[in-house]
């Protein structure tokens, strides 16, 4: 927990309030009346910090760091290379990034640059350092924040100037050594694409190659690597003059960057939540989203994360932007807390009077200073969190459960021409986290890299790609004891999209043979009978064969392969896999985790059913504390029967066999 306290703040830009002195000290008197004690500073600060080439405005960030100091607020510094100044991009319009069609992009933006370009990262270098020079050692600066949501501009997150192609190509001729080897890798002999010479190599484009799955995979995996090299590079410069640990803020299952490589060079993990609350009446699909999120950023390094962007009241950005209704704000800032986060920060601190986002949600709006709702609603958090934070310290989320989500399946599958070109892997992924979160049971999302060892029950939807060693991973946590289950269209390629031949990676294990899948339109969807409870098979209906000693839970009722087996249960050294062949809604899932969780072994922290709309989540520290979250998402009070005796750890509160929560209330239980 930095700075030994849960964080309260945010996002704050004095650089676009500098001609309005006074508006400085009123925000800091109304941070200290918020309970703020941490903001994020210089984001989109590089035309203040560097109003012309090479030379630095630094005095104004002095003055508000120093001020912020003597008041016991902390600072979150970033780097500014999330927005260029137009001086840059005039005098150096090679560092504007090339769209995938050849066109170079127009000043303007963010992200708006080439994560390869030499003079972006040699004017970046260059301010980092001034930076970290400066401030890197200041009492009251205790994490870098580097750039800001990486790679996300408004559309493609790569360049594909020359300079990107010549790395892309010198990419793959690390990964392959030889064309031959890429030729192969790839299956290039199809449609005679076979390449003769490395600079024929281009990345994909609207006007070129776009059906080499292949290639397109391996330039995501490229565009990765080269803008966490970026990020690192970022990192190295500031820690020349400072030992400040770093974070970059991830975003909402973002598809552009698997998080699971540019984690390498961070601390700490950060995010930025923006939930669609009040879509619609039902809370809970966006609740069960923004918990899944939370699990990714948790389990990325098995720590407590940053929530370091929220919005304490609306967005902007969306065709329709409610506002949040009484208690939501409180509910969604304590769900952080309680996936792990060690903070609760916004977007944004004062809301500007222009540009893109000067209707976007702040905790101060254009007129009416501290006398607002949203105000008095972050004034609340503030006091919780204050209160939780020598509670909290050294604690986190240790789930005996996992989903298998890994950025590279999800390019290949909804890349790949199959029996469907509809496949949303995130909601694959979300119908099964579902099923955890309404039982109460935790589960951390984590790639197919990720050591298995430490859970009962792994859970792989939808996994069509296998990495190099994941079918071994998996075979040895079953053979020691743990549950695995999966689905359909799981393990057809390896890591360069090609298919398998001979048999299944994990036939062994899954004790099925597939042959076909089918993907029936309405028409044609069919029905299986599970615990004597009959469920549509839809989309996507596998047909497999059960080897001699695999056990049939459920066979096909319809069509021509009534009686194959839609759902199946097999042993293998001392654990068991489960393989769900058809596509079925979330009643199934509830029926069939039900079961599954049974025989993990596992159970939520209150060892109680929960009504529909309630979830709990546990953070334990390592000297045996337990703390037990119990989160109502309806907008209506509901009741949780058969908890035992339980003591409120705010209020301190006995609850005997039942707990009575109000609409939208978060309550915190000694474990």
């Amino acid at each position: 927990m930095l700075g030994g306290r849960m964080l309260h703040g945010g996002d704050y830009n004095p650089d676009q309030w500098l001609e309005y002195p006074k508006v400085f000290e009123e925000d800091v008197r109304l941070m200290k009346e918020a309970g703020v004690n941490c903001v994020s500073l210089g984001i989109f600060a590089w035309a203040s910090l560097e109003p012309e080439e090479g030379r630095y405005e630094f005095d104004w960030l002095d003055h508000i760091i120093t001020r912020l100091g003597e008041e016991d607020i902390q600072v979150i510094l970033a780097t500014p290379s999330g927005a260029m100044p137009h001086w840059l991009t005039q005098k150096y319009p090679e560092v504007m990034q090339v769209q995938a069609d050849g066109r170079r992009n127009l000043p303007g933006k963010r992200h708006n640059f080439c994560y390869t370009s030499p003079v972006m990262r040699q004017k970046i270098q260059a301010l980092d350092r001034a930076l970290a020079q400066r401030f890197g050692r200041r009492d009251n600066v205790i994490l870098w924040h580097i750039s800001n949501e990486l790679g996300g501009n408004f559309g493609d997150s790569t360049c594909h100037c020359e300079l990107c192609q010549e790395a892309f190509r010198e990419w793959l001729k690390k990964k392959y050594g030889t064309l031959e080897n890429l030729n192969r890798a790839w299956w290039n002999h199809f449609w005679s694409h076979t390449y003769t010479d490395w600079s024929q190599i281009h990345s994909p484009g609207p006007y070129g190659e776009i059906t080499s799955t292949a290639l397109i995979l391996d330039w995501r995996r490229f565009s990765t690597d080269q803008i966490s090299d970026f990020c690192e590079m970022e990192i190295r410069t500031v820690k020349e003059a400072s030992d400040l640990p770093a974070t970059a803020n991830f975003m909402d299952f973002f598809k552009g960057l698997d998080y699971n490589r540019l984690k390498k060079g961070l601390d700490i993990i950060s995010w930025d939540s923006y939930p669609f609350w009040h879509e619609q009446k039902d809370e809970v699909p966006a609740a069960v989203r923004t918990a899944a999120n939370h699990s990714v950023m948790r389990a990325l390094k098995k720590a407590p994360f940053l929530l370091m962007e929220s919005t304490p009241s609306g967005i902007s950005w969306r065709q329709a932007n409610p506002l949040k209704r009484p208690g939501m704000h409180m509910l969604a800032s304590m769900q952080a807390v309680a996936h792990g986060s060690d903070s609760v920060l916004y977007f944004q601190w004062r809301k500007g009077r222009g540009g893109y986002e000067k209707f976007h949600g702040a905790v101060l709006d254009h007129k009416n200073g501290s006398n607002t709702r949203t105000f008095r609603d972050v004034t609340e958090v503030g006091r919780r969190l204050a209160a939780l934070g020598d509670r909290l310290d050294q604690t986190v989320n240790r789930p005996k459960a996992a989903i298998i989500f890994d950025w590279e399946n999800w390019w290949a599958v909804e890349d790949t021409q199959g029996p469907r070109l509809d496949f949303d892997y995130v909601e694959w992924i979300l119908s099964h986290y579902r099923a955890f979160w309404e039982a109460g049971i935790e589960a951390d999302l984590v790639n197919m890299d990720a050591d298995l060892s430490g859970y009962k029950l792994v859970a792989a939807p939808l996994n069509y790609l296998y990495k190099d060693g994941y079918a071994d991973r998996v075979r040895a946590f079953v053979a020691d004891g743990g549950i695995y289950v999966t689905t359909c269209f799981s393990g057809e390629v390896n890591e360069t999209d090609l298919c398998y031949i001979g048999q299944h990676p994990l036939e062994d294990v899954l004790g099925i043979v597939p042959e076909e899948i089918d993907a029936p339109s309405d028409d044609f969807a069919n029905s299986f009978t599970y615990d004597g409870k009959t469920y549509r098979a839809f989309d996507l209906c596998g047909i497999v064969h059960a080897k001699a000693d695999t056990e049939v839970l459920s066979v096909y009722e319809k069509d021509f392969y009534a009686g194959c087996p839609a759902v199946t249960r097999n042993s293998f050294g001392k654990g068991e896999a489960y393989y769900l062949a058809a596509e079925s809604d979330l009643e199934f899932l509830r029926a069939f985790y039900g079961d599954v969780f049974q025989r993990a072994g596992l159970e939520n922290p209150l060892c109680a059913e929960l009504p529909y709309g309630v979830t709990v989540t546990e953070r334990t520290g390592m000297d045996g504390r337990k703390f037990v979250f119990v989160m109502n998402f309806r907008n209506e009070p509901v009741c949780v029967e058969g908890i035992g005796s339980r003591t409120d750890a705010e209020s301190g509160a006995v609850y005997e066999n039942r707990l009575e929560l109000r609409a939208f209330q978060c309550v915190l239980l000694e474990g």
